[in-house]
């Protein structure tokens, strides 16, 4: 009842939906499982919380209608699009630039970076991408009533429990992903090709959002 109070309906088929699409694997579980590979556990979870506070944003702009102007004009889709992909490639460039840790450093893995970086770099990289929008823009009113489509409190509702789901599922894949990178990176040249491969899994991330299609 609370649900349908709210606008909503068929919450419950939204909660399967959503639990689906985010345990498939997509570009913000490449960028999670990246993070945890290359800066350990503590910037992995802290990324997917920055991802998951980036389809808030998403979910934001298609209440009020921002998200509209992606899906109508090919001009502000084509400006996101090419954002979002160059800044994933400088964060590729930048890991495959950077300096190898060694087995010394292994003890302070989880500081080398800061929180506010791990958390920005993962909000940035969700909200430059245009096809999150146009997700959020196309799944979400399929349970909101017709009288309320035009309510900023649905959009909302759904997008704190499509969020939550996402930041559950991201931690769990971070927590035993980090695991697995500590245990590769004990040597520096297995930290030298940990941030090759880091680097280039962003370079390609950021190549597959610049051919996104409308």
């Amino acid at each position: 009842m609370f649900f349908t109070s709210q606008g909503i309906h068929g919450y419950e088929s939204f909660l399967i939906a959503a639990v689906i699409f985010a345990m498939t694997p997509g570009l913000d579980t490449i960028f999670v499982l990246n993070k945890a590979f290359s800066k350990g556990r503590r910037a992995a979870v802290v990324g997917a919380l920055g991802v998951n506070a980036g389809v808030m944003v998403h979910t934001l702009a298609a209440a009020f209608g921002l998200s509209v102007i992606l899906s109508q004009s090919a001009a502000a889709f084509t400006i996101v699009k090419w954002a979002g992909a160059a800044y994933l490639c400088w964060l590729g460039l930048r890991s495959i630039t950077s300096k190898p840790m060694n087995f010394a450093a292994l003890r302070d893995f989880n500081s080398q970076e800061s929180i506010l970086t791990s958390f920005r770099t993962g909000l940035i990289a969700n909200v430059l991408n245009p096809k999150v929008a146009l997700f959020v823009l196309a799944f979400f009113p399929q349970f909101i009533n017709a009288d309320a489509a035009g309510q900023a409190q649905p959009f909302f509702v759904l997008g704190l429990t499509y969020a939550a789901i996402g930041t559950i599922w991201y931690i769990i894949l971070a927590w035993f992903a980090a695991t697995l990178g500590s245990m590769l990176i004990t040597t520096p040249s297995a930290s030298r090709w940990m941030n090759r491969a880091s680097g280039l899994i962003f370079i390609l991330l950021g190549a597959r959002i610049a051919m996104t299609e409308k």
